[in-house]
């Protein structure tokens, strides 16, 4: 941004043609070689959910035939359903998932025109409450069971804010087939919309899940990493947490600048992995 708050030219051409491109501008400038998975072979679009007060826009992915398929639900990073989570919900239909992404902001704003991480970052996500999110996220799964999923094989995969939700939804029942977690925060502030954070919960019941975490994340310190996989074993419970020492925030974020392709290639293998031992498709 220039130093008086406008956009330069330059600024202003690469968000246009992120915008066209179909990524929320907040998320900076797309990389060109940013992966973009074809929907040959699958049904794929947008899809809206029945939920109280409006319809909840999302984007649906699955093979085509007539399933049922496992149900993959994917959470979206703060920058909301852009085409990145879009391409990931596709990469999931090619393996075999029905991967269903709801836009958990719905009802606070629409994120796709945002010039600024930080504007979402602190006028959308602290409206935005872990009840709200949870109860969309069981709309989602009820209308993926009803449009071609297997409601007794359920996922989900989140990045970012979405990392966060992620442990929270394995919590909220534990007889969910399997998460992963990608970089997702693990303790908070308390306040009225996030009463309870991941470490909070890890003593708990909860579905396995699987954390990948980098260790260069400046925004997660691995102390809090460390203090979830200590009370992760303590519990006795399935799930695992896995760093990447030299990769940063966002390195499986192909669009961007912090992509790690090594690193967010051997997460994905592991994200698939880890859904096939818990009965996903191998």
């Amino acid at each position: 941004m220039c130093a008086e708050g406008g956009w330069s030219r330059r600024e202003l051409l690469a968000a246009g043609a992120a915008a066209a491109a179909g990524y929320t501008l907040a998320a900076g400038p797309v990389r060109a070689e940013a992966i973009r998975t074809s929907s040959d072979g699958l049904v794929a679009g947008p899809v809206e959910i029945p939920v109280p007060e409006a319809p909840m826009p999302a984007y649906r992915a699955m093979p085509e035939g007539a399933g049922p398929f496992p149900v993959c639900l994917v959470v979206h990073e703060i920058f909301g359903v852009h085409e990145y989570v879009r391409d990931v919900c596709r990469r999931l239909a090619l393996r075999g998932y029905l991967a269903l992404a709801p836009d958990l902001y719905r009802r606070v704003a629409d994120v796709s025109g945002m010039t600024s991480a930080r504007q979402i970052i602190d006028e959308v996500v602290p409206e935005v409450s872990d009840a709200s999110v949870l109860s969309d996220l069981d709309a989602a799964r009820s209308w993926a069971a009803d449009h071609g999923g297997d409601a007794s094989s359920t996922f989900i995969t989140g990045f970012c804010w979405g990392g966060r939700v992620v442990w929270l939804y394995a919590a909220h029942d534990p007889k969910l087939s399997a998460g992963v977690a990608w970089y997702g925060r693990l303790v908070g502030n308390e306040r009225p919309g996030t009463p309870r954070h991941p470490l909070d919960l890890a003593a708990g019941a909860m579905a396995p899940v699987l954390g990948l975490y980098g260790g260069q994340d400046g925004g997660i310190p691995l102390e809090t990493v460390d203090a979830m996989r200590k009370q992760l074993v303590a519990s006795g419970g399935k799930s695992r947490i896995r760093v990447f020492p030299d990769a940063p925030h966002g390195f499986h974020a192909d669009y961007r600048g912090s992509y790690r392709e090594a690193d967010a290639r051997a997460g994905w293998q592991a994200l698939l992995a880890w859904f096939a031992d818990h009965g996903g498709p191998r």
